[in-house]
């Protein structure tokens, strides 16, 4: 399992003086890009083929407040992911300097061809580099539909 450690600065915390929700969702996207950086995935190479990845959701679970003054880890599982490459699932674990699981988010994505502006499989290149990422226990191959699992929409609205 990829691992990153951060520090809490000041300007991650909210008014309740503990970290806020912008900061988990920085320190994941800071995770992911770090972990598909070691992938291959760069500025370059993503500009190459000009792909880039977007999030669909991101679910975030809190078990228990962080503070400043020890650094935090955020791990990255890999979850499921399309025959294509085109979608994605990650798990991010939040660990306290104890080792304490504080907080989970599960999320999904895609890639986005850059020029059509439209989801995307992505380039074989990209795919063979998924292939050598450790998998989780309950990794999922993804379809079309696992991305629409929350796409309800309620009757006013529709």
């Amino acid at each position: 399992m990829f691992f990153k450690e951060f520090e809490i600065r000041w300007s991650d915390l909210d008014a309740n003086r503990h970290l806020a929700n912008s900061a988990y969702i920085n320190f994941m996207s800071h995770t992911r890009m770090a972990y598909l950086n070691l992938l291959g995935f760069n500025q370059k190479s993503m500009a190459k083929h000009e792909i880039g990845p977007v999030v669909f959701y991101e679910h975030m679970y809190y078990f228990k407040e962080v503070f400043p003054g020890k650094p935090i880890k955020v791990s990255l599982g890999f979850k499921g992911m399309s025959e294509d490459g085109m979608f994605f699932q990650f798990q991010h674990d939040f660990y306290d300097a104890n080792g304490k699981n504080f907080a989970r988010c599960e999320m999904m994505g895609a890639w986005m061809d850059l020029r059509g502006r439209k989801l995307t499989a992505l380039p074989h290149e990209f795919l063979d580099a998924f292939d050598s990422m450790e998998r989780s226990e309950d990794f999922k191959t993804l379809t079309k539909e696992d991305t629409r699992k929350f796409a309800r929409v309620p009757k006013d609205l529709g």
